[in-house]
């Protein structure tokens, strides 16, 4: 049998890592300054090369953990950039991803061995490369994916308040919602659990703290339930 692998071109393969977090305000975007050359000091995505023995799933988590110190959080595979000029040192094809993390659960000292910091999405610096648009991408993508299924939960706290939740998706959707209808939405599904506990810091009255019962929503998913905060 005739091997012809060495017959061809050989490429290098990125992994860059879009991560989002909530401060309990705005949608957050973890980025890092770059240490190197090309474009050494300028504002990055975490990244890397793949390596051999690593499917690009565990090469992705590998990142991920890198710079947060987390293993297991959502991640999701986005899209495949391949331009010829997207690096000016070698042919790189880079396979973007996106993550949800709990900015309160990171390993922060971590991050800052790599000169990380949160940006506010809407007040995040021009970036390296294409990575502008692997972050336009993302949020596209988690706009979509946070109407119809409950990732948004993988951004807030074990327990939170209506009002945070609110504040979530008007902090992914760029645009306020009508409390009304939100609250009464969220009241008709039963996989969110209120608790017998309170909030007393942003009000007098306070606001009862909720949980996602992730079991139950699975269960209620397969009977044939589903998600819909469109």
């Amino acid at each position: 049998m005739e091997i012809v692998y060495d017959q061809h071109e050989k490429h290098f393969v990125a992994l860059d890592c879009i991560i989002f977090g909530f401060d309990q305000q705005e949608l957050q975007l973890l980025l890092i300054k770059r240490g190197f050359e090309p474009e050494q000091g300028n504002w990055s995505l975490m990244g890397g090369f793949l390596k051999s023995d690593e499917s690009i799933d565990e090469g992705a988590e590998r990142i991920l953990e890198t710079l947060t110190g987390l293993t297991g959080v959502y991640m999701e595979q986005l899209y495949a950039y391949g331009e010829v000029r997207r690096d000016p040192v070698a042919r790189t094809l880079s396979i973007a991803y996106y993550a949800l993390i709990r900015t309160d659960q990171y390993n922060k000292d971590l991050a800052d061995s790599h000169n990380a910091r949160w940006f506010p999405v809407s007040q995040r610096p021009d970036l390296i490369f294409d990575h502008n648009d692997m972050v336009e991408k993302a949020l596209a993508r988690l706009r979509r994916r946070a109407r119809t299924q409950p990732i948004g939960f993988e951004l807030l706290p074990e327990k939170f308040t209506i009002p945070q939740l609110r504040s979530l998706y008007e902090a992914i959707n760029n645009q306020p919602l009508d409390h009304r209808n939100f609250s009464k939405r969220l009241n008709s599904m039963e996989w969110l659990v209120r608790l017998n506990e309170k909030d007393k810091l942003s009000s007098r009255k306070g606001a009862f703290y909720y949980q996602f019962d992730q079991d139950l929503y699975q269960k209620l998913f397969q009977e044939g339930s589903s998600f819909d905060l469109k």
